[in-house]
């Protein structure tokens, strides 16, 4: 084992780690000022549930080794015989424990990306049990199946690439914060009321962290350090870049002026846009990712809300599964063999099998979201009761009504 390959993924994992409380600070800013402390809960809090869940049997099921493709058994159950100088497979670069450690970080973020769907009106314990509950349903079993040795839709199966996350985080977690929502109803006044943003620089600040931390997401999936991460940290980079662009250009076009929300939003979706395809598309092609996914959420979020008649309160699902799902068909189009011998060539090369890959995963992702996310709300009401908080607990805002806390107690202004 190389140390400065070990060097390498401990930070990466711990920039990942930085993603969560950056998701915190990005959504509580988007929130109204009475719901800002459960915003920003619902993300702190999968940091305990997540890491203690990894370590007792999260990982065991996500990685260990398997007869059946869907899930892994116990043998590493409490990261017994999770080894600190072998690596997790043949060939590996880094230590069972260190890709343990990385793997952790992408566990913790991936549910709370859903609570941005639902924010202002879940209650605190039925999502408390919903994020446990899904972890186990759908992201330690699709984590396996992709990445995992053996997995059914990765490189051992169906052959769907996903470099970092685009099925097991970001498709799966938007999925499943869209049926979420369905299922929950509206907010009582979204229908009239003016859902104004109510901290901008916080928003920018937590964009900007999840930027940061996202280098580490897509660098340190090549799981060492060599000229595939180069490459991997280079396409994030250049993919957000194009996207902040094309979504500046979409402000203007829609509302005559470009918008600082509207550039970190588009931060954020040309990140969900290249995540499948970072180590496996050449680098102008990033760009191609980047410009165009921001357009793709951008309908999402401007005309796909309304038509469709659904309240993705923080659009989770119109960033991240919309985003997910188009940079994941997008890696079929470009994904070459000269930048990574386990990709296939995509449809620019003339080769359709790499499409069919991404395109079938993708499909198989979804139902797995959706049918998780129904099951995970079913057992959530046998075990909670009623999810939804009451119209008054709305009102009053979950930050009083949860935790008894205030985000600015010192400050009476006018809430929105």
């Amino acid at each position: 084992m190389d140390a400065g390959n070990i060097a390498f993924m401990l930070i990466c994992s711990a920039l990942v780690f930085l993603m969560t409380p950056g998701l915190a600070m990005f959504y509580g800013g988007l929130v109204r000022k009475k719901n800002v402390v459960n915003t920003m809960m619902t993300s702190i809090f999968i940091i305990g549930t997540g890491i203690v869940m990894w370590v007792l049997f999260g990982y065991s099921l996500s990685f260990a080794p398997s007869s059946n493709g869907i899930i892994g058994d116990l043998s590493w159950i409490g990261l017994e015989g999770v080894s600190l100088t072998e690596g997790y497979k043949d060939g590996a670069a880094i230590p069972n424990m260190v890709f343990c450690g990385f793997q952790m970080m992408f566990a913790i973020i991936t549910p709370a990306l859903i609570t941005g769907a639902v924010a202002g009106r879940m209650k605190f314990k039925s999502l408390f049990v919903f994020i446990i509950l899904w972890s186990l349903i759908v992201y330690y079993p699709l984590a396996h199946m992709v990445w995992a040795d053996g997995g059914l839709l990765g490189l051992d199966g169906i052959g769907a690439l996903d470099f970092a996350g685009g099925d097991v985080v970001h498709i799966s977690s938007g999925v499943s914060a869209l049926v979420l929502c369905i299922i929950l109803g509206k907010r009582h006044d979204y229908e009239h009321a003016n859902y104004r943003i109510h901290n901008i620089p916080t928003v920018v600040l937590g964009a900007s962290l999840l930027m940061f931390g996202w280098f580490g997401f897509n660098a340190g999936s090549a799981l060492e350090a060599n000229g595939l991460s180069a490459h991997a940290f280079m396409t994030t980079a250049v993919s957000a870049a194009a996207a902040i662009l094309s979504w500046m250009l979409c402000d203007v076009f829609k509302n005559k002026k470009p918008t600082l929300i509207g550039a970190s939003t588009g931060m954020v979706a040309g990140l969900v846009g290249i995540t499948p395809g970072a180590g496996f598309v050449p680098i102008w092609a990033a760009v191609i990712i980047g410009l165009t996914t921001s357009p793709v959420c951008y309908l999402m979020i401007s005309f796909g809300k309304k038509k469709f008649g659904f309240d993705d309160a923080l659009d989770a699902f119109s960033c991240h599964g919309t985003g997910g799902i188009w940079g994941g068909l997008l890696t079929g189009v470009f994904s070459s063999t000269a930048i990574n011998a386990d990709a296939g060539n995509g449809l620019i090369y003339g080769e359709f099998a790499q499409f069919g890959a991404q395109a079938l995963g993708i499909v198989i992702t979804l139902v797995i979201a959706v049918a998780g996310t129904l099951i995970c709300y079913g057992l959530t009401r046998i075990l909670t009761g009623k999810i939804r908080v009451s119209k008054r607990d709305e009102m009053l805002g979950l930050d009083i009504t949860q935790h008894g806390e205030s985000a600015y107690p010192s400050f009476n202004g006018l809430d929105n």
